[in-house]
């Protein structure tokens, strides 16, 4: 784990009080039983090129609240969002919750662990 800042920890504990999370497993077999529901990489986008989880869409972190709308119009929508290691999904997820989405959760361990545990990744070189 990267040692990071204590302010930025304290913001992710606080977005987990609000946003649930799910593991890699849980989201693997949501995508093996075609669930319907949106798998989101919120990372910088030279981190989506160099590996993504397949079915997933990308929307950085820092433009998702500019951009979901018109990738995802309905609120309603199961919206399954993940980073690295699952600290900026979980902010993201405030966001999009702050914004009227009502199903979001935050992918605990990111790409990171579902690396780890050699699950199918999308590699564009």
């Amino acid at each position: 784990m990267k040692n990071h800042n204590q302010g930025f920890l304290g913001l992710v504990q606080k977005a987990l009080e609000t946003i649930p999370e799910c593991d890699v497993h849980e989201v693997r077999n949501k995508i093996e039983q075609s669930q319907n529901f949106i798998l989101v990489d919120v990372r910088e986008d030279r981190e989506w090129v160099q590996g993504n989880i397949p079915s997933s869409i990308h929307i950085g972190k820092g433009v998702i609240e500019r951009d979901v709308a018109s990738l995802i119009p309905n609120q309603e929508t199961e919206v399954v969002l993940y980073c690295q290691g699952g600290y900026r999904s979980a902010l993201a997820g405030e966001n999009l919750k702050a914004m009227g989405y009502k199903n979001v959760l935050s992918m605990s361990g990111g790409f990171s662990d579902w690396v780890n545990n050699n699950f199918p990744v999308n590699q564009e070189n």
